[in-house]
C-alpha cells in the first residue's frame, strides 16, 4: 500500500463519526437541541431582525443626513481644446427631520417594540418545542432500551422452558408437541429481541438528529428511573398556561396590530417637515475639488395636507382594523387552546401515572402466576399451554409498563412546553 493511500485512509477514519453512541443526560440533550434546532435558529434570526426594526423606529426621531459632491465639465465644441474648459464643483449637506406626522412615529415605535417582544416570546416557544421533541426522542431511547431488557428476559424464560421441555420429552413425560411449542416461543423471543435492538438503534439515530450533533448519542442509564412527578397543583398549572408563551405572543401581536391601526389613522393628518441644506460651489481650470468653495444655505419648512389619494388611506385603515380584529380573535383562541391543552396533557399525565401503578402490580402478579404455572407443569399439574399463556401475560405486562412510563414522561414534557417552564 502506497503512502498516499495510507494518508487517505487515515484522513477518512479521522473524519468519520464515531459509531458508538455517546451517553448524554437529558439536560445536555435539551441544551444541544435548543442550540442546534433549525426552528430555534430561525426564531433567533427573527429576534435580531425585530431588534433592528426597533432601532430603525427610534432613528425616525432624529434628522436624516445626505452628503453630496459633484464635479462637471462642459464637452468641447467648435474646435475648442478640452484643457481650456473649466471644471465646476459643488458639494452639500442636507438634513431633514419630520416635526409633526400626527404621532405616526410613536405608533410605529410601539408596533416595532411589540413585534420585537413577540419575536422574543416566539424564540421561547421554539426552544420549548425543540425541548419537547428531543425529550420525546430521549424517552423513546429509554423505552426501547427497557423493551430490549424485557425481550432479553423473555428469551431467557423461553430458553429455560425449551430446555425443560426437551428434558421431559427425552424422559417420556411430555409429548413432542410441548417441545415444538417451546421452540416456537424461543424463536418468537429471539425475533422480539432483534426488533428491540433495531428500535434502540433507530431511537438513538432519532435522538442524534434531534440534538443536531454529527456523532451518535444515546440516553444515559441514570435517566431510566428519572423523576416524572409534578409538584404544582392544577390551579397553579392553569395560571401558568394562561400566561404561557403562546398566549403572551398572541397578546403582543394584538398590541402590534392596535399600534398599526393607530398609525394608519395618522395619514389623515397634516405633516410638517424641516430641511436644512448648506452647499458650496467653485470653479477650477483643472480637476481639483479641494477648497475655495463659496457657501450658501437654505432652511425649509414644508406643510403637507393630504386631501384625496384615491381611497388608499381608507384601504390601509380597513386592513389595519381587520388585522386588529383577527389578532383579538387569535388571542381569545390561544387562551381557549391553553385550557384545552392543559386538560389534555394533565389528563394524559394522570392516566399514565395510574397505569404505571396498575402495571407494576400487574407485572408482579404475572411473575408470580408464571412461577406457579411452571411449578405445576414440572409436577404434571398443568399443561404447557398454561405456562405459555402465563409467559405471554408477563410479556404484555412488561410492555404495558414500559408504555405507561413513556406516556407519563411525554405528558409531563407537553405540560412544560405549554407553560414555558420546567416542572
Amino acid at each position: 500500500m502506497t503512502l498516499g493511500v495510507l494518508l487517505l485512509a487515515a484522513a477518512v477514519s479521522a473524519s468519520a463519526p464515531d459509531s458508538i453512541p455517546r451517553p448524554i443526560t437529558l439536560e445536555e440533550a435539551v441544551s444541544l437541541a435548543q442550540a442546534n434546532a433549525p426552528q430555534v435558529i430561525q426564531a433567533q434570526g427573527q429576534s435580531r431582525t425585530s431588534a433592528a426594526a426597533v432601532r430603525s423606529a427610534y432613528s425616525a426621531f432624529i434628522p436624516s443626513l445626505n452628503l453630496s459632491m459633484r464635479g462637471s465639465r462642459q464637452l468641447p465644441g467648435g474646435g475648442a481644446r478640452p484643457d481650456t474648459l473649466p471644471w465646476s464643483f459643488s458639494r452639500g449637506l442636507v438634513a431633514n427631520v419630520a416635526l409633526f406626522e400626527g404621532g405616526k412615529r410613536f405608533f410605529d415605535l410601539r408596533q416595532a417594540q411589540a413585534r420585537a417582544s413577540a419575536a422574543g416570546v416566539n424564540e421561547t416557544i421554539q426552544q420549548y418545542a425543540a425541548s419537547f421533541n428531543v425529550k420525546q426522542q430521549y424517552f423513546n431511547v429509554l423505552a426501547a432500551r427497557e423493551s430490549e431488557g424485557a425481550a432479553r428476559a423473555q428469551l431467557d424464560q423461553a430458553q429455560h422452558q425449551f430446555k425443560l421441555s426437551a428434558a421431559q420429552l427425552r424422559a417420556g413425560i411430555v409429548t413432542r408437541s410441548d417441545s415444538l411449542r417451546s421452540e416456537i416461543q424461543v424463536r418468537n423471543a429471539q425475533l422480539a429481541l432483534m426488533e428491540a435492538r433495531t428500535s434502540v438503534d433507530v431511537s438513538n439515530a432519532s435522538l442524534t438528529r434531534a440534538v443536531g450533533t454529527p456523532n451518535p448519542v444515546t440516553a444515559t442509564e441514570s435517566d431510566s428511573t428519572g423523576d416524572s412527578e409534578i409538584k404544582l397543583s392544577e390551579q397553579e398549572l392553569r395560571a401558568l398556561a394562561e400566561s404561557g408563551p403562546a398566549v403572551q405572543q398572541a397578546r403582543l401581536s394584538l398590541q402590534a396590530a392596535r399600534s398599526a391601526r393607530q398609525s394608519a389613522w395618522t395619514s389623515y393628518l397634516p405633516s410638517l417637515t424641516a430641511t436644512y441644506a448648506p452647499s458650496g460651489n467653485t470653479g477650477r481650470p483643472t480637476f481639483d475639488p479641494s477648497g475655495g468653495y463659496l457657501y450658501s444655505g437654505s432652511v425649509q419648512l414644508a406643510l403637507s395636507m393630504p386631501l384625496f389619494d384615491q381611497y388608499k388611506r381608507e384601504e390601509q385603515v380597513t386592513q389595519a382594523r381587520v388585522a386588529e380584529q383577527n389578532a383579538a380573535a387569535a388571542l381569545r383562541d390561544e387562551l381557549l387552546a391553553a385550557h384545552e391543552g392543559l386538560a389534555q396533557a394533565l389528563g394524559a399525565y394522570r392516566s399514565a401515572s395510574e397505569r404505571v401503578a396498575t402495571q407494576i402490580a400487574t407485572l408482579a402478579a404475572a411473575e408470580e402466576d408464571l412461577r406457579l404455572q411452571q411449578q405445576r407443569y414440572n409436577l404434571g399439574g398443568s399443561t404447557l399451554l398454561d405456562v405459555l399463556t402465563s409467559q405471554t401475560q408477563l410479556d404484555q405486562a412488561r410492555s404495558a409498563l414500559i408504555r405507561a412510563r413513556y406516556d407519563r414522561r411525554v405528558a409531563k414534557a407537553q405540560l412544560e412546553a405549554l407553560v414555558g417552564r420546567d416542572l
